[in-house]
């Protein structure tokens, strides 16, 4: 018996022994790890940077673009928002991210064991489902992730993410984490930190956040794109009731407040159009990079377009662009400011701008620099001309209605668009300086000199022929089109702002004026009829061989627009002619765009210069005046420019008093001098030249 109750002591002593051998291991283990976790969070503390490179290092850059009224059209990268300091965060928008996101946040080091126990038996019941690990993740784990990390899911990540976060919490205070966390955490939809989230969905700072907002911007975390209130409104309100309960469950509110707070009361921001303006924000923010140098604030762009303007402009191209075919517009205030921006019927189906990327014939459209070029050279709008057949090097222009009209003006020339007569006049300029004319308003397309290019054969671009339109408009003066009226930092700093340019005088006031007198004829009585809106309108229609193109521009009341339609393969459309869809489609855009401007009359009446102008009779006959008064109206000068000495005489008989007239002495009337060697020689002084030259022996004659 004894020796059987020795053998089952045996294998308990050595049970227990190798039990206490495996806890001793596990205490040194758990030591070592203890020590290699302290090493480790010691040397993450000195690696981490100071808290001012945390706060400046943003992942990307946020661009929010503003229309002419200030609205935000589009928002486009990453936004940030401003920074908000610690104190300048509502307690409403603390509390309800603590309450969601991390409720023993103020009691843990960095990592939140409770959270961490939950997790590990997540995981266990989901192994081998592949779905995610739920409930580890503190706010101070979230804000390493966020900056030093990623969002794979790998165990290795979450041990340095746990590393991070315990050096953190030693470096930083809690505050400071928390800053960090609500200005960088996403929200969706791009946003990043509160306050671009609160500017994004409720359109203000995110200092003016009630509890209802913050509730909504704190349930978005745990799903930004499902819970994100532009996508589903009804979703985040649901998610936004959980956060007030989770917010009452940790007393960060009393249930009055929890009652009192109204969800479906919130205002959300109105999403910006995506559609026809962003041919517009294509085309002026890639202009930044030349306007300004800061890679890493978020910007505030204000431009130049007009949401009511660009509606008008786009609804016209739809309604008067035939089937089949594209259609774009620009329109341009006074000073080059783009209002509205068509870059063709749907911006989703093809985003190629074809009001400033396309190039195409202008037609007829062409001819105002043309015509400008001999307004240049000295004709008027009266002038007469001859519609006639011509030949320029083998080449016969021929009009649209196969006739000749005869003896004509210039100004019916061009409202009936006749080619005969713009082949003449550009035979008779040059070539050479048509293109140049258009050269110096703005097209920046190549130009060809062959004699058909009168007629609009150089393929351009519609923004340049509209910004031509419009510096006539401007009596000559240069216009430049623009999208960017300034640029400040999220913050208000200014970058950048426009300024006018009114010192490039491209012509002189007559030929401008001159020009509008043509355009205006053409649209009242010529080709471009259909463009009429009820008040003055100068401009010109357009229509390329084989109807592939149909141009118009035209301006009014300080507004220029120009209109292309056509297909982007270039084929025939039946119909297509400047003045039917494109001049009917300005006409409804300018009917909204002037209406609220005052009528203005064109200045067509201007005085020309003094080598155009009959010169008086007086310049050539009659009597001298030297506003001297007297006799022959002034003083009389000898052929040396020198006054002739003048006698007074008694007044005649009959007059009174002292008052006297002063008559010149026939003997002292200059004699007309004799145009010889001699006289010559004494006006340019070459007689004074020879007396120092010779001796003085001799006296010189007189002259005769």
């Amino acid at each position: 018996m004894a020796g059987s109750s020795k053998s089952k002591g045996a294998p308990r002593g050595r049970a227990k022994t190798w039990a206490l051998r495996g806890l001793k291991i596990g205490l040194a283990a758990a030591v070592a790890g203890f020590l290699a976790l302290v090493i480790a969070v010691v040397i993450a503390m000195q690696s981490l940077p100071n808290y001012d490179s945390l706060k400046s290092s943003p992942n990307g850059q946020m661009i929010r673009v503003h229309a002419a009224d200030g609205s935000v059209i589009v928002s486009l990268g990453p936004s940030f928002g401003q920074w908000l300091s610690y104190d300048q965060i509502p307690e409403v928008m603390v509390d309800a991210m603590v309450s969601t996101e991390d409720r023993r946040f103020y009691l843990h080091p960095g990592v939140d064991p409770i959270g961490m126990a939950r997790a590990a038996w997540v995981a266990v019941e989901r192994r081998g489902t592949g779905r995610r690990w739920q409930g580890a993740s503190t706010i101070t784990q979230q804000v390493t992730r966020n900056i030093f990390l990623n969002n794979s899911y790998s165990f290795g990540r979450k041990i340095r993410e746990m590393v991070l976060a315990l050096a953190l919490e030693r470096k930083f205070s809690k505050r400071q984490i928390l800053e960090l966390y609500l200005n960088k955490v996403y929200f969706g939809g791009g946003a990043y930190g509160i306050d671009a989230a609160s500017r994004k969905f409720f359109g203000h700072p995110a200092t003016s956040l009630d509890l209802p907002e913050a509730a909504i911007i704190a349930g978005l975390v745990k799903a930004p794109s499902s819970y994100s209130p532009t996508a589903d409104a009804d979703a985040a309100i649901g998610r936004a009731g959980v956060v007030l309960d989770l917010m009452q469950e940790n007393d960060a509110i009393s249930a009055s407040q929890r009652a009192g707070a109204d969800l479906s009361s919130v205002k959300m921001a109105p999403e910006p159009p995506q559609n026809s303006v962003r041919y517009f924000t294509d085309w002026a923010l890639p202009q930044l990079d030349l306007l300004i140098d800061e890679p890493n604030e978020p910007l505030e762009v204000y431009t130049t377009i007009d949401l009511g303007m660009q509606n008008a402009a786009t609804s016209a191209i739809k309604a008067n662009v035939p089937g089949g075919t594209q259609g774009a517009l620009v329109s341009l205030d006074r000073d080059g400011a783009v209002r509205a921006m068509v870059g063709g019927l749907d911006y989703v189906t093809s985003n190629y701008n074809r009001a400033t990327t396309a190039t195409r014939q202008p037609g007829s459209a062409w001819k105002i620099f043309v015509y400008m070029a001999a307004l240049e050279a000295g004709y008027t709008p009266d002038t007469g001309v001859t519609d006639e057949p011509v030949t320029i090097n083998g080449w016969s222009p021929r009009n649209a209605n196969g006739r000749f009209a005869g003896d004509i003006d210039v100004r019916t020339a061009f409202a009936y668009s006749i080619n005969t007569v713009a082949a003449k006049l550009g035979v008779e300029v040059g070539f050479p300086t048509v293109a140049d004319m258009a050269r110096r308003f703005g097209v920046t397309t190549p130009v060809n000199t062959h004699p058909s290019m009168v007629l609009g054969t150089s393929d351009v671009r519609l923004i340049d022929m509209t910004r031509a339109a419009a510096s006539i408009a401007r009596k000559g003066i240069a216009v430049t089109p623009y999208g960017i009226t300034k640029v400040t930092t999220a913050d208000g700093r200014m970058l950048y702002q426009h300024q006018d340019d009114t010192s490039r005088v491209l012509v002189a006031p007559w030929v401008a004026a001159g020009m509008t007198d043509l355009m205006q004829t053409a649209v009242s009585t010529g080709t471009g009829k259909a463009a009429q809106i009820g008040r003055p309108v100068a401009g010109k229609t357009g229509t390329t061989s084989s109807n592939k193109d149909g141009y118009f521009l035209g301006f009014s009341s300080g507004i220029t627009t120009g209109v292309w339609m056509g297909r982007d393969d270039a084929k025939t459309v039946g119909g297509l002619q400047g003045g039917r869809a494109p001049a009917r489609a300005f006409a409804d855009y300018m009917k909204v765009a002037v209406s609220k401007r005052p009528v203005e009359q064109f200045e067509t009446q201007v005085t020309l210069p003094e080598w155009q102008l009959e010169p008086d009779d007086e310049a050539y006959y009659g009597s001298p005046d030297n506003g001297s008064g007297g006799v022959d109206s002034g003083m009389m000068v000898d052929e040396n420019g020198l006054p002739v000495q003048q006698r007074q005489r008694p007044a005649p008989s009959g007059d009174e008093g002292d008052d006297q007239q002063l008559e010149v002495d026939p003997d002292d009337r200059p004699q007309p001098p004799r145009i010889d060697q001699q006289w010559i020689d004494n006006v340019l002084g070459r007689d004074h030249q020879r007396q120092q030259q010779q001796q003085p022996a001799t006296r010189p004659s007189p002259n005769p």
